[in-house]
């Protein structure tokens, strides 16, 4: 499949499912009355997605790869914030374990592009196939 648009990147699509994930959280739990965490990690998870969609548009695969680095560190923090939902009990072990491995999955994925895209560090993002 040829990736015209940052909505067809699979890391995208499975980083915009963590988003909703988070705030289903928010709105479910006491997290939601934890004002400054659940702000960190609706943040965090939005930055995933936002930044690997900004990438996309850098116009270089150099440019791109930045930003898909960032995605990626957003992963592991907001990994670290569930880690605090999980210890002030705002989520379950069974939430924290899902929400732990849709970004661990996300974070696997934005590394693999991130692979491909060093690999081909001549292309312009417009012309990637998957």
């Amino acid at each position: 499949m040829k990736i015209e648009r940052f909505e067809d990147i699979e890391a995208w699509q499975i980083a915009r499912e963590v988003c909703g994930a988070v705030y289903a959280l928010a709105a479910s739990s006491g997290l939601g009355k934890d004002f400054s965490l659940k702000d960190q990690m609706i943040r965090s998870s939005g930055s995933i997605m936002d930044n690997i969609a900004e990438g996309f548009d850098g116009g270089t695969n150099r440019e791109f790869i930045r930003f898909l680095q960032y995605a990626k560190r957003s992963c592991s923090e907001l990994q670290s914030q569930l880690y605090r939902c999980l210890d002030q009990r705002y989520c379950t072990t069974d939430q924290f374990d899902a929400l732990y491995a849709k970004a661990n999955l996300t974070r696997n994925k934005i590394g693999a592009f991130i692979n491909y895209l060093s690999k081909h560090l001549d292309r312009r993002p417009s012309t990637y196939d998957s």
